[in-house]
């Protein structure tokens, strides 16, 4: 069954509650999305581990209700 935006921003939230998101549905099937990420959670970490940051936050759904998930991460410029 798919993932809905909100439960994807929800999952985030909990783990960085700082974090402003953004979900968008790439191709309108529930599937496919892009999330941009902004969060003080993320100074200091390479791309990769804000990336895997957000994996663990999605507690292992990726690949299975969340089949693919595009990410833009950033630090907010004044953290």
């Amino acid at each position: 069954m798919p993932m809905n935006p909100g439960e994807i921003e929800g999952l985030i939230k909990e783990a960085m509650p700082d974090a402003q998101v953004t979900i968008e549905d790439l191709r309108g099937d529930g599937d496919h999305y892009a999330a941009y990420i902004v969060s003080s959670a993320f100074k200091g970490k390479s791309r990769v581990q804000q990336h895997q940051m957000v994996y663990q936050a999605l507690q292992g759904r990726m690949g299975n209700e969340l089949h693919a998930l595009a990410l833009q991460t950033s630090v907010p410029p004044d953290a």
